[in-house]
């Protein structure tokens, strides 16, 4: 799908692999604007990225309808050519393709391929703001984190599956963060406050609280 749609869509899209998987498999990122083959000036990067969890599937494939939508909606919908127009944004449908691979029936509940080939959970693989984690490092997070090197991200989001929340950082923290009220602050937290409640607002069931 993604060879495909950088195909029929070169001017708006770039293709690209950051690195491999446990098994050798691509973790591809396709790039969708005006100048997908490079950063310009006033132009924001925003980077999605799902399937952190192999049998959370849900995120991959509303990321693949997402990117279907946006090319095929390129000048013959406003609001879509405003956004091609003026932002950069990079597409990471699956981050354990080797976990998708592995999943016989997904449920989101810690089903086979929830896990990397190596058995770690990804979504607790990185660098912790606030606890010492010394877990080894997989291919697929240092892939990511090599990745994020090499761009100015200005935002992103992770899609999983299972419970319906719309969180922002941080999931944790320290007292000095508001961990002692249920929360962790950041600088920037009235604009995800503001994104979270944009996204829970029009989804019916979390509307409804």
């Amino acid at each position: 799908f993604l060879k495909n749609v950088a195909r029929n869509y070169s001017s708006i899209t770039r293709l690209h692999s950051v690195g491999k998987s446990v098994k050798g498999r691509n973790l591809w990122v396709l790039v969708v604007g005006r100048f997908p083959k490079e950063h310009r000036i006033g132009i924001p990067e925003f980077k999605y990225v799902a399937n952190m969890h192999g049998d959370e599937t849900v995120g991959r494939e509303l990321l693949l309808h997402l990117i279907e939508h946006l090319v095929t909606h390129d000048g013959k919908d406003l609001e879509i050519t405003n956004l091609i127009n003026s932002t950069r944004i990079h597409f990471m449908p699956s981050m354990n393709p080797d976990g998708f691979e592995a999943v016989i029936k997904p449920d989101c509940f810690y089903s086979n391929g929830r896990e990397n080939t190596n058995f770690y959970d990804l979504n607790r693989n990185f660098p912790d703001a606030f606890e010492f984690n010394n877990v080894s490092r997989q291919p697929e997070t240092v892939a990511v984190m090599e990745w994020l090197k090499t761009e100015t991200f200005v935002l992103s989001a992770n899609l999983h599956g299972g419970a319906l929340v719309a969180s922002y950082p941080f999931d944790n923290g320290v007292p000095a963060t508001g961990t002692s009220h249920s929360r962790s602050l950041t600088p920037d937290d009235d604009v995800f406050q503001y994104l979270a409640y944009t996204y829970a607002s029009r989804n019916p069931t979390m509307k409804k609280g």
